[in-house]
């Protein structure tokens, strides 16, 4: 039997890990801590002059990138959680290896969304006190901040249990994060399906795309970083190990999951060019051969589908590197397509189909300087958090449960 270590060696430990790195290492941890404080400033000074100052959104185009931003995240962290769960909460062994590092990149993510969420806000902190001592059961936006809440502690004890090897808590904490995040995510999108007055979100499709596109998500984000884990920590992921056989599962299954995301992507085209002329019909027309055409085809459909499919069926989990380049351009393309969603949903008018001569063309919207900055403190926070938790937490290496 291996002997508990004191509290003085596990300091020393943690110190030692912390001190381990190359210069490129801590280069990138203060670039992404400045990204933060920069972030930080912006969002800071949009609350005391006023968002109508510092954002470009307007009365016609409410939500701007940061809500696109905080989709990213939150459909990036339910992506983990699910994929993660397959391995130690649904017992599928060559999962198994991936466990820690995304339960843990799942709590960073979820992180950058409410931190870019905050500054979206006008005075964040009357939401956390409202949403306890005023709740109003028929609204999802606060379904969604009450199930994302209860989310993230799910997660931080999930990964607690799997740190202190309590395989049984850990499980159940798994399984609770799994259906919150569901039941958070499928709110979420309900928060645009049942908005009748916008006819490119409204269905019941939103709630079961954003689940399908999650999982999509996470198994892109699993197999970058991971690869970035390995890195950082100086290591080599050798073929035929546990662990790339576990990422090649995860490659399987994305695979699987872009072709689903294809089928919702023609049909939602088909549905919005079939009808009568109107505002869905519009708002694909802007997609496909309109000002948002070249986000769609280069990056929605290229970077984000069609190239991450074509590279991971052809390289059949042995190229690993190509892998992991196709996993970061695909992770670019989603968020392109998170973008997209949000804001051609907005940029045809509601007044469209009246005829009102002032509401006739697309309306404008690109980000302001003070949102592009809180977007990049966004990615700023999630990578912070991740360099810092592969040498906390000693690269998540994951024990083997019988």
């Amino acid at each position: 039997m291996s002997r508990k270590l004191t509290l003085n060696e596990i300091e020393a430990g943690i110190a030692d890990r912390l001190l381990s790195g190359g210069m490129a290492y801590y280069l990138a941890v203060l670039v992404c801590g400045g990204l933060v404080l920069a972030a930080t400033a912006a969002g800071v000074y949009s609350m005391v002059v006023g968002h109508e100052h510092t954002y470009n959104v307007t009365r016609e185009v409410p939500w701007g990138i940061l809500i696109a931003t905080y989709v990213f995240f939150v459909v990036t962290s339910t992506g983990l959680c699910l994929v993660s769960s397959i391995g130690h909460v649904f017992g599928v062994e060559s999962y198994m290896p991936i466990a820690k590092r995304s339960v843990f990149l799942s709590i960073a993510t979820i992180l950058a969304g409410f931190f870019v969420i905050a500054f979206e806000i006008k005075i964040p902190w009357r939401m956390a006190v409202y949403n306890v001592i005023s709740p109003n059961l028929t609204s999802n936006i606060w379904w969604m901040g009450t199930l994302y809440g209860i989310y993230l502690v799910l997660m931080l004890f999930e990964f607690l249990f799997l740190n202190l090897n309590k395989h049984k808590p850990a499980v159940a904490c798994g399984f609770g994060g799994a259906i919150a995040g569901i039941a958070a995510h499928s709110n979420l999108g309900a928060v645009f399906g049942l908005l009748m007055g916008r006819e490119f979100w409204h269905g019941p499709y939103m709630s079961i795309y954003f689940i399908a596109s999650a999982a999509m998500t996470g198994t892109a984000v699993i197999i970058l970083f991971h690869w970035l884990g390995y890195k950082v920590n100086g290591e080599k992921l050798e073929l035929d190990t546990p662990m790339v056989k576990s990422l090649d599962q995860v490659r399987k299954l994305g695979i699987l999951l872009i072709c689903v995301i294809i089928f919702f992507t023609i049909w939602k085209m088909v549905a919005g060019v079939a009808g009568m002329p109107g505002g869905k019909y519009e708002a694909i027309m802007a997609l496909v051969k309109g000002p948002y055409a070249f986000n769609f085809w280069f990056f929605e459909a290229g970077c984000a589908l069609l190239i991450p499919l074509a590279v991971w069926v052809l390289s059949k989990g042995k190229n690993l590197t190509l892998m992991f380049a196709t996993s970061a351009m695909m992770i670019i393309g989603i968020f392109i397509m998170r973008y997209d969603l949000v804001i051609v949903g907005e940029v045809i008018p509601v007044y469209h189909e009246l005829g009102v001569n002032e509401f006739q063309h697309i309306l404008p919207y690109k980000p302001s300087f003070y949102e592009i900055i809180i977007t990049l403190g966004g990615f700023g926070l999630a990578g912070f958090l991740f360099l810092l938790g592969e040498k906390l937490f000693a690269g998540h290496k994951v024990e083997a449960h019988h």
